[in-house]
């Protein structure tokens, strides 16, 4: 049985903002993106790391495998976040 993320973001509605996010972002890294499935990024990721991730049951990973294929998506958004706030601070008189 395929687990679903618990994480919730704060914000209520947020969820196609930071897929939306999640497809620009992973483009930019020279990722084939289906801007409709963003998530979908995550398997595309992980054949470029050796990582056996696969649609349904991902039990036979382990967390290190799992953490490289998330670190490389969720490490790579938030370097964005990071350079788009700094940006915008370099901006403010």
């Amino acid at each position: 049985m395929a687990r679903r993320s618990r994480r919730k973001l704060l914000v209520d509605g947020s969820r196609s903002g930071v897929d939306q996010f999640k497809a620009r972002v992973m483009q930019q890294q020279g990722y084939n993106v289906n801007p409709e499935r963003p998530n979908e990024v995550k398997y595309e990721v992980a054949r470029e790391l050796g990582v056996p991730l696969q649609q349904g049951d991902n039990g036979h990973l382990t967390t290190e495998m799992a953490g490289h294929v998330g670190g490389r998506i969720g490490g790579s958004m938030v370097r964005e976040m990071i350079r788009m706030a700094q940006e915008q601070l370099s901006r403010q008189p």
